[in-house]
């Protein structure tokens, strides 16, 4: 049994290979998991701290640090803390049922020591609440506004619709690009979201409203016209040709373009945000 407040696999018999076929072996079996357990959107469950994470396990390092790590990555990517315990759950899970195969195991919350759900806890509570008293509103990854300026803008935008008594998908649309970085791991992912910002910021430059929405989506809120559609080819060859300088990005980072109608209020658009950012 592992000892209290510890994930298992930690002791003298549990010793692992610290090579990378070790980790991705771990990591794949975690993500296994926790789609198993009910993670909802697979392409945004991969994040630097989820290998940081894997990282100290199997160095059999204390887990603490890196595990607040991901619990303020969770939170500022838009996952709730049931879905972020959950996540705990199935790696507890994978740990303690080594011989599960290809990670279908059970993931079950409460088996957690109680010290590592507090760490975790404690590390998206304060992130969470950052957020909801309005906290920095630049993504410091991309140098895009975040959503929370997306919300702000559509606000405006449907007050000035309704000001006008038109509506507002008359007048705008929402042009998403979302990247699957669900085989990207690492400085390839940060990488990819960085060439993405640069690609979005080089065709949209006559005044639309750029956002970062999540891990690995970028929204831009532009005037309806007939050269939305020219510009997202224009971004999608823009986005092929940095991709293609670094080889495992080229190979599995496909990009979906995607131009939204905006629904009758603003409050519904918020939700399409938040549906899209973590699809």
């Amino acid at each position: 049994m592992p000892a209290p407040g510890s994930l298992p696999g930690s002791g003298e018999d549990r010793k692992v290979d610290t090579g990378d076929r070790v980790l991705r072996t771990l990591r794949a079996r975690w993500r296994t998991a926790s789609l198993a357990a009910g993670w909802r959107f697979p392409s945004d469950w991969g994040l630097p701290e989820v290998d940081a994470v894997c990282a100290a396990v199997v160095r059999e390092d204390r887990a603490e640090q890196a595990l607040a790590g991901l619990g303020r990555a969770r939170a500022a990517a838009g996952a709730g803390l049931t879905e972020t315990l959950t996540d705990l759950a199935a790696l507890h899970a994978v740990l303690d049922q080594p011989d599960g195969a290809d990670g279908f195991v059970a993931a079950d919350v409460d088996s957690i020591p109680a010290r590592l759900i507090r760490v975790t806890a404690v590390a998206w509570a304060d992130v969470a609440m950052d957020k909801l008293a309005g906290a920095e509103v630049t993504d410091p990854l991309t140098g895009l506004p975040n959503h929370a300026y997306l919300r702000t803008r559509l606000a405006e935008v449907y007050a000035e619709a309704a000001a006008a008594d038109r509506s507002v998908a008359d007048d705008h649309t929402l042009l998403v690009v979302s990247m699957d970085f669900s085989q990207v791991s690492g400085w390839p992912r940060l990488t990819g979201m960085i060439m993405v910002a640069d690609a979005v910021r080089e065709v949209f430059r006559s005044g639309e409203s750029v956002a970062s929405i999540g891990p690995s989506a970028v929204a831009v809120l532009a005037r309806r016209s007939g050269k939305v559609a020219g510009r997202g080819v224009l971004l999608r060859r823009a986005l092929t040709d940095r991709l293609a300088v670094d080889a495992q990005l080229h190979e599995v980072a496909h990009p979906r373009i995607r131009v939204l109608r905006l629904p009758g209020d603003h409050a519904a658009a918020c939700a399409l945000v938040d549906d899209v950012r973590r699809s």
